[in-house]
């Protein structure tokens, strides 16, 4: 089953106060980047949480941003080139506007690298977004 982008999720399940510490990680993650993939970062950032005002952050892997709602929605990874915003379930999701960009070949994840100056199509990513949350509430109701 495929879910398509700008299916909304009406179902909130997760609790913002049990990932205090991890957002002050993500924080001083953004503020130590001290350039423009910081402040991609913390604009994709602000994107997630628009698109599902209930996703919890937390910090895997050793420094990771990752962003939940009954499972992993996506990851926010930081490299020289791109700010890679990194789909745990990608493969499932409907992407009408063409975001994903890489890891492309897989039968999970899809991926989007963001690189300096690129205009984001802020609409389309939370429509993902939101689409990736409808994703997981529904298999966890499963």
């Amino acid at each position: 089953m495929r879910f398509p982008a700008g299916e909304p999720a009406f179902t909130k399940t997760t609790s913002k106060e049990e990932n205090g510490r991890d957002e002050e990680r993500i924080d001083g993650r953004i503020a130590e980047l001290d350039d423009w993939r910081g402040e991609l970062l913390a604009r994709l950032r602000g994107l997630v949480k628009e698109a599902d005002p209930d996703v919890v952050e937390e910090w895997k892997w050793r420094g990771v941003p990752v962003w939940s709602h009954d499972g992993i929605i996506c990851t926010g990874e930081t490299y020289k080139t791109v700010v890679k915003m990194t789909f745990a379930r990608g493969a499932s999701l409907d992407d009408p506007s063409g975001l994903f960009n890489s890891s492309l070949e897989g039968n999970t994840r899809r991926a989007i690298d963001f690189r300096e100056g690129e205009k984001i199509d802020e609409r389309a990513l939370k429509a993902l977004v939101q689409a990736a949350v409808a994703l997981n509430i529904f298999r966890a109701d499963r």
